[in-house]
């Protein structure tokens, strides 16, 4: 049975994963992402496994969008699972993938869903609005 000072220590643990991808934490990602976790992004062209896909995944992300602001809007939690909707908010000043900087910026909608067993990330499902985000970097007509 989970209670309810579980819940909102899931909740505290999604809060902190955002402050360490943003901060680039490996020690903290080492610490609280099991080895095991998955992250499923069909807008990525690779799979995130583990502290080192993390990593992987914050070293594609954060040169192309270093200003990157990610305000956590809403989080419900229930059982082992946390959804979090939250907004991308970055300026495209880095190399994403094949497009050159384009100086633009983007602010769009995300739902996470994470998956928490014995205080460590498991699972993870991301809904990210990526057709509206390369609307606003220009890359498909608006």
């Amino acid at each position: 049975m989970t209670t309810p000072a579980t819940l909102e220590a899931n909740k505290q643990l999604c809060r902190d994963y955002f402050k360490a991808f943003l901060a680039g934490d490996a020690g903290w990602w080492d610490k609280h992402i099991a080895s095991t976790f998955v992250r499923h992004d069909p807008g990525l062209p690779f799979e995130v496994k583990g502290p080192a896909g993390v990593k992987q995944l914050h070293d594609v992300l954060l040169p192309a969008f270093p200003d990157m602001k990610l305000p956590l809007l809403d989080f419900v939690a229930e059982g082992e699972k946390v959804l979090v909707r939250l907004r991308v908010q970055a300026t495209h000043t880095g190399p994403f993938g094949d497009m050159k900087p384009t100086g633009k910026t983007i602010d769009i909608a995300v739902l996470d869903l994470f998956q928490i067993r014995d205080g460590r990330l498991i699972e993870h499902w991301a809904l990210l609005d990526n057709l509206g985000m390369m609307k606003q970097l220009g890359a498909i007509a608006a």
